[in-house]
């Protein structure tokens, strides 16, 4: 442990790295779990109206409090059969990646709160089509939390292409970016968006290996705010999440200044306010490819103007 440990540790409880999850079944005894930062509002079934040509996990739309939206049966979503009595279903209503939808469940069961220290990544060995993202125990139970965006890619692919408008203020000068996110379905898009723009990425898939890599990094006298024009990270992951990563690198002066961009499917002024407080640099909500090429963009100009 380093001599900054104590500092990071401490700054770390400021940052607010508390979770809670929305726990629920589907089929069988397997409890699942979702962030509650995502849930709008847990509600009975509604009937819902089918759309000729939709998605075969759309079961229909509907229209809640006042928003239309998918509704989608999870269960079938994560691989499993069809909910067998949807009507006695509950409907879970999500914000993700800038889109409200539907998920169907067979019951839900509580709200807990956790640590994200206490999340862990998903086991070795569950195969690259696992939509558990990661893990946690709760009451001696495994609790597997889900990948929703890699769910919802399955319904709405989140388009990668950059518009041409953006394309063409690329200077074709290759540079680097560290994408930390434990969604291997969010590290494609991200760099299917950024390599269109010239950029190489390095990734990692939480971020206590992200530090790890980096500490590695500094240990073998690679100067890391050189090596990569920007890091971007995803808030929700296991063990370590984005603000506890952002608050660690901050906490180790051999990082210097490196360019921090969060970029997470959670949303609202919170998130600004979390930018400020852990020394992140800007944040950006999921998903979209132009907003991300933006973000980048700017930085490249800003790279260059420091580099003069």
């Amino acid at each position: 442990m380093n001599s900054n440990s104590g500092g990071v540790l401490e700054a770390n409880e400021q940052a607010g790295t508390r979770l809670e999850l929305l726990l629920f079944k589907l089929l069988g005894s397997q409890t699942y779990g979702i962030n509650v930062f995502k849930v709008q509002e847990v509600i009975p079934y509604q009937v819902v109206t089918a759309l000729p040509g939709a998605h075969p996990l759309v079961k229909g739309i509907a229209t809640l409090r006042g928003v239309t939206m998918p509704i989608i049966d999870f269960s079938e979503a994560i691989g499993y059969a069809p909910l067998p009595d949807p009507q006695n279903s509950k409907i879970v209503i999500t914000e993700y990646n800038r889109s409200v939808h539907g998920f169907l469940v067979d019951r839900v069961e509580r709200i807990i709160n956790t640590q994200w220290e206490a999340v862990q990544p998903r086991p070795k060995g569950t195969g690259r089509n696992s939509y558990t993202t990661a893990v946690t125990l709760v009451d001696d139970e495994m609790i597997s939390i889900l990948d929703v965006e890699k769910v919802l890619d399955q319904v709405v692919h989140a388009g990668t292409r950059v518009s041409d408008e953006l394309l063409l203020q690329q200077d074709g000068i290759p540079r680097r970016v560290f994408v930390v996110d434990d969604s291997s379905m969010a590290r494609k898009q991200i760099c299917s968006a950024l390599e269109q723009l010239g950029i190489q990425c390095e990734t990692a898939p939480d971020g206590r290996k992200a530090l790890q890599q980096l500490e590695r990094m500094l240990s073998e006298g690679v100067d890391v705010e050189k090596e990569f024009m920007m890091i971007v990270f995803d808030i929700e992951m296991p063990e370590m999440d984005g603000y506890m990563l952002t608050t660690a690198i901050r906490a180790n002066l051999k990082f210097g200044s490196i360019y921090i961009l969060l970029h997470s499917s959670i949303s609202g002024v919170f998130n600004i306010k979390m930018v400020e407080k852990t020394g992140a640099n800007k944040f950006i909500q999921k998903y979209s490819a132009d907003d991300l090429a933006q973000a980048v963009l700017m930085r490249i100009q800003e790279w260059k103007e420091l580099e003069c």
